[in-house]
């Protein structure tokens, strides 16, 4: 049986656990993904009605995770977005559409509490099949100007960018402090931290602009 709810309390152990398997190795030696979860919960631009957990007979093996942030257009007019992350599934259940489901229930939730844009940063291939397209396509540009090429919009209401350019200002609830990460990495159960191509490609995207 396959339920999506909301996290509680008794689930951070698992959900932590699942974002660290899901990203242990992917984009660097170890993670960080699982620390940010752990912080993420008690920062003020938590969406905890976005809070999701996805169950496979009973048992935790994934999760997603939203907190408000906000663009500005160039009359410097603010508005409200989500982004989201991490969206883990724990290894063995990748590529079985567990986590589009999740994803999909997520984006409903949202638009019925009134979002109409996500933002987020991640490897397109796994998201414009879910509606993400190129930020550049949306003029939706970084802070400097610049359009990543892993900076992807997806609109949860049609026309709800149309005819400005945009400024994308991401929640400090993202940022991780990795010496705090790896020391909280190392009171878990060890995994063995090594190198994977996954990690060139990431350096490449993350690094990466889309000037056209």
């Amino acid at each position: 049986m396959i339920r999506v709810r909301n996290e509680t309390p008794a689930d951070y152990a698992a959900v932590e656990n699942v974002t660290r398997k899901a990203f242990y190795n992917v984009y660097v030696p170890g993670c960080v993904e699982h620390y940010l979860v752990h912080t993420m919960r008690t920062h003020a631009d938590f969406v905890q009605e976005l809070d999701f957990v996805l169950e496979l007979d009973g048992r935790i093996i994934g999760n997603v995770m939203y907190t408000k942030a906000r663009i500005t257009d160039e009359n410097g007019r603010e508005k409200g977005v989500l982004t989201f992350g991490p969206v883990s599934i724990l290894p063995e259940y990748q590529r079985k559409g567990y986590g589009k489901m999740l994803l999909e229930h997520s984006f409903g939730r949202a638009l019925e509490l009134g979002y109409d844009v996500i933002v987020i940063f991640g490897n397109p291939s796994n998201y414009v099949s879910r509606g993400f397209k190129s930020c550049k396509k949306y003029s939706v540009c970084a802070e400097g100007g610049q359009y990543p090429t892993a900076m992807l919009v997806k609109e949860l209401q049609a026309g709800a960018l149309d005819g400005h350019r945009w400024v994308y200002h991401e929640s400090p609830a993202m940022e991780v402090d990795e010496n705090a990460a790896r020391a909280y990495d190392e009171t878990l159960e060890k995994m063995e931290k090594k190198w994977l191509p996954s990690q060139e490609e990431f350096y490449i995207l993350s690094h990466s602009t889309i000037v056209r």
